[in-house]
């Protein structure tokens, strides 16, 4: 997607190379243009490039601009981009047309070019504000990284993914041991600094793009692991990390700030659902706590595996 704070992605779309041109010249120097003479490549430029806006000639052969649209609107990874329809019809009918279709708006040629500017601008602020509206929805406001709804999100489609796939996923479930303790002792300034350091910790040890990290809830943070079979090697390293920070904690029996860590490990079946595997890896992180807290603990199948190489020093 184009950088709204500098120069948003503009694409283009008409038939007509003289039209192409004159609406790049009104951008020019603004925007990033990238344009297509026809449906099908519009479609491919769409998918690919991702623009911030998209001006659709409605006339064209083989593909007209509401066909196009109605593909665009139709695909979870374009529908969102805002399309603003330029044609020579300037029939109310026609315009209604296109709006009911998801056109944000509809401008008819000949146009002028300092109106076309305002509104392709409008429309971009408007995008970018729905865009930071919908981060500040998902995302903790104390740590930064994904609340507890963007988890149950991506969770679901992660478990879809790996249905389809037929490839292993993975939910770790991590408590901080005896907060409440550390947040008495030292103070609820000190217990958030705490927490936004460990949701560094966490995403500092994800190798990949595909692992997630989202505060779960208070103390409690949670990561989904997708197409892997050795969450053992994660979880190493993670608590390696947070034993290496060492951050003080003189209520803990060990000295500093731990984790307790519940795993829970399966490829996906159509007779189950995500939550099976928040259930289980809850199952394990008790467990965990059970048996003496600081260390991580996996739930596969009908047996419990105790990572005993996980297990930091007391």
């Amino acid at each position: 997607m184009g950088d709204l704070a500098t120069h948003p992605k503009l694409l283009i779309v008409d038939d007509d190379p003289y039209s192409i041109h004159l609406l790049a010249n009104i951008f020019n120097g603004d925007y990033e243009i990238v344009f297509a003479t026809d449906g099908k490549k519009a479609l491919e430029l769409a998918l690919q490039d991702k623009p911030d806006l998209i001006l659709l000639d409605v006339v064209m052969p083989e593909m007209s601009g509401y066909d196009v649209c109605k593909e665009l609107k139709g695909n979870p990874i374009t529908f969102k981009i805002p399309i603003i329809f330029v044609t020579a019809h300037s029939d109310t009918a026609e315009e209604i047309r296109g709006l009911e279709i998801g056109a944000a708006d509809y401008i008819t040629k000949p146009f002028c070019p300092a109106i076309v500017k305002i509104r392709v601008k409008n429309q971009i602020a408007l995008k970018q504000l729905q865009e930071n509206l919908t981060k500040l929805a998902i995302t903790d406001g104390l740590t930064g990284i994904s609340n507890r709804r963007c988890f149950d999100q991506h969770l679901l489609s992660q478990w879809n993914h790996a249905l389809r796939a037929k490839k292993p996923l993975a939910v770790a479930m991590l408590d901080v041991d005896w907060f409440k303790k550390y947040n008495d002792y030292y103070g609820h300034l000190m217990g958030d600094e705490c927490l936004k350091q460990i949701a560094n910790i966490l995403i500092n040890s994800c190798n990949r793009n595909i692992d997630f990290v989202a505060r779960y809830g208070g103390e409690e943070f949670a990561m989904i692991l997708p197409e892997t079979q050795t969450p053992l090697v994660l979880m190493t390293k993670l608590f390696h990390s947070l034993e290496s920070l060492a951050i003080p904690h003189g209520m803990s029996e060990f000295g500093q700030v731990t984790l307790s860590v519940g795993v829970s490990m399966r490829i996906p079946t159509y007779n189950e659902n995500p939550s099976a595997l928040v259930l289980e890896a809850d199952e394990a992180l008790y467990t965990a706590k059970h048996q003496g807290r600081n260390q991580a603990v996996l739930y596969q199948a009908s047996y419990w595996v105790d990572f005993n190489a996980v297990k930091t020093a007391s």
